[in-house]
């Protein structure tokens, strides 16, 4: 859609299917120098390899790369060459195999097919009663691969990191530290940049293991590493070797056009010849270290026009879209990419608390900030024995399974301005199904994280302080230590944005760009 508008960026747009007939129709219309298939999300991976066949030139990474980087055996195999941390693993092609390799890794297993679209039928798998259906779902995902089934690392903070790479030496555009914990997909968590919580020594070692994979892969275009940080150390989860749904936000959040600088490397430019001609800075690879802003992505989740969905987030991934929100400090930046995503924080009124055993006493702080800034709350009877304990003003509410009224009630009658309520188990139509679907047909916000509560009382308190004038992204540019010109400026970035809709679209995009013979840009 953006391109079909812009008509300083194709010479023609072909609206086709992503699909090998459709691909080399368009190729022998347009007798192309070579296609990229990096900018069109999974869909354009899985047909690189016919592409060659057929003769058509795939510019940047090699497919053998391509490949080596989605099968899940050959990656983790080579992850244990290069000895970089991951979490313990094994594949299994039938049931008894995945029992063999969780008796030997344990549970929580995260159990995920190779060669899948956002995150499908990937799950957490807690015990063995369960692994029997996880397992037969990603097997059916993927059936010509096996299942990959790695150790799930409960409480880890996940990173996601974009760079590009010229076969030789490798740009970092920015590691994002995701608001959630592991487990939840990257296209439905939210994330940060600079990296809120993550120490310089963390980041240096993240950088470290992606100029690493990058290097070894022979990637030549954009890279897209996702790791998780538990006890000071970075466990790679997965590298995809295209561009993720994030580079628009890091290009707009850090001012540093990745897109063009990864097309222009995949045409055959090296990171140094793009600096020489001023396309790139010497330093722009710590550029998102020293920003004078904060800029937080957030999921556009669709939950409103599917009655009765519950909004639980997870592996496989839900969101429809992203929004951005920046400001100069987290709170607002996170307030403000909620309001653009449809869940705007309430600053006064009435919370719902109820919360798993295991998360009771996580809650206690943040309630009491509420509560302590004018918020009343509520709570099931379970969450408000702990709360009160601590001393929190609280009133408890009847579960749904204990009849009406019961929070369910009370959210439907509009006597609710925001739910809290993390999950207690699987159960399909559990007291937690109903509160949060109750949730979502009011249009109230609901947060099933802790991480997400925390990240919502700071946007809450920012919201309270005095409104704080719009800036456009060059002025926040042009604050940057040791600026000389405001970079988005520099790189033809206009927006003016306080909330920005990304625009890529997360599940699939444009198949390929075809670098013309007949002088096409």
């Amino acid at each position: 859609e953006t391109v079909s508008t812009d008509y300083d960026t194709s010479d023609r747009l072909y609206f086709e299917p992503v699909t090998v007939e459709d691909v080399l129709a368009v190729c022998r219309a347009e007798n192309p120098v070579g296609v990229i298939v990096q900018l069109g999300g999974q869909t354009p991976l899985a047909i690189a390899d016919e592409l060659e066949r057929e003769g058509i030139r795939v510019l940047g990474t090699a497919t053998a790369s391509l490949d080596l980087a989605e099968d899940r055996r050959k990656f983790g195999a080579l992850l244990k060459e290069l000895q970089l941390p991951a979490p313990e693993h094994g594949l299994a092609s039938s049931l008894a195999e995945a029992r063999q390799v969780a008796a030997r890794v344990g549970f929580p297993l995260l159990v995920r097919p190779s060669y899948v679209l956002g995150g499908r039928a990937m799950d957490i798998v807690y015990s063995e009663g369960e692994l029997e259906r996880f397992v037969a779902s990603a097997a059916a995902a993927s059936p010509e691969h096996p299942v990959y089934m790695d150790r799930f690392l409960e409480g880890a903070v996940e990173i996601d990191v974009d760079a590009v790479c010229d076969g030789h030496e490798v740009l970092i555009g920015a590691v994002m530290e995701h608001i959630e914990e592991a487990g939840v997909h990257s296209g439905d968590s939210s994330c940060v940049i600079p990296p809120a919580t993550l120490t310089d020594d963390e980041i240096d070692a993240i950088e470290r293991t992606v100029r690493t994979l990058a290097l070894a892969l022979d990637v030549t275009g954009l890279l897209n590493v996702q790791l998780a940080v538990r006890d000071d150390v970075a466990f790679v989860l997965e590298a995809n070797l295209r561009a993720s749904r994030t580079v628009p936000f890091v290009s707009k959040a850090v001012g540093l056009p990745l897109a063009k600088v990864a097309a222009r490397v995949m045409a055959g430019a090296s990171l140094a010849e793009l600096r020489t001609e001023g396309l790139l800075h010497p330093r722009d690879g710590e550029r998102y270290r020293h920003l004078t802003h904060t800029s937080v992505k957030a999921a556009v989740l669709p939950f409103g026009r599917f009655p009765g969905v519950d909004t639980l987030l997870g592996p496989e991934m839900r969101s429809t879209g992203e929004v951005m929100g920046i400001a100069p400090d987290l709170g607002l930046a996170l307030a403000r990419a909620q309001e653009a995503s449809a869940a705007r924080l309430p600053v006064t009124g009435t919370v719902f608390i109820s919360v798993a055993n295991g998360d009771k006493r996580a809650i206690v702080f943040p309630a009491m900030r509420l509560a302590e800034i004018g918020f009343t709350i509520l709570a099931t009877r379970g969450t408000a024995s702990a709360l009160s304990r601590f001393g929190v003003p609280v009133s408890c509410v009847r579960k749904r399974s204990d009849g009406t009224p019961n929070a369910a009630d009370l959210i439907a009658d509009g006597r609710v301005d925001l739910v809290i309520n993390t999950p207690f188990g699987r159960g399909p139509r559990s007291d937690g199904y109903f509160i949060r679907t109750a949730a979502v047909k009011a249009g109230v916000p609901c947060i099933t994280t802790l991480p997400g509560v925390l990240a919502a009382v700071q946007g809450i308190e920012a919201l309270r302080r005095a409104p704080r004038s719009p800036r456009s992204l060059q002025e926040y540019h042009s604050l940057r230590p040791g600026s000389q010109a405001a970079p988005a400026e520099r790189h033809g970035v206009a927006e003016t944005v306080e909330q920005l809709s990304i625009g890529l679209d997360p599940v699939a995009g444009v198949a390929a760009a075809a670098a013309s013979a007949g002088g096409g840009r």
